[in-house]
């Protein structure tokens, strides 16, 4: 019974991970690191595919290996979710929605920080 709850939740995870791919302001990545969590413990296949996506599987196996993210992808998705979020704080009228759209990004601003910056691989000097 929990392996067909644990899959259940990584198809879901999967989906909203697609549609995060076009909804700008929606995360990818931290869905299919859940997705592939999910698999885990339902169905190694879908892991392994998970794992092995061209675009996101290199993203799910650093964080998994505890190599971090890279400085750039850290930048892109702060200023993102800044971005998204100041133009819905600005065209919605209800101030405690505002609020907690300001408290969401904050606290995902701060998750994103403390996850390690993976740094560019150093390349030997060429002679």
């Amino acid at each position: 019974m929990m392996r067909l709850v644990w899959l259940l939740v990584g198809l879901l995870c999967v989906a909203l991970g697609g549609i995060g791919i076009v909804v700008p302001g929606l995360p990818t990545t931290v869905f299919f690191i859940a997705a592939a969590a999910a698999f885990t413990r339902s169905s190694p296949r879908l892991e392994a595919w998970v794992l092995n996506l061209p675009t996101i599987g290199p993203a799910v196996r650093d964080y998994r290996e505890g190599r971090g993210m890279p400085r750039r992808a850290k930048v892109l998705a702060i200023s993102m979710m800044v971005v998204f979020a100041g133009l819905s704080i600005w065209l919605i009228a209800r101030w405690w929605f505002a609020v907690l759209i300001g408290v969401l990004v904050a606290i995902g601003t701060a998750v994103i920080v403390r996850v390690p910056t993976k740094d560019a691989p150093v390349t030997p000097p060429q002679q």
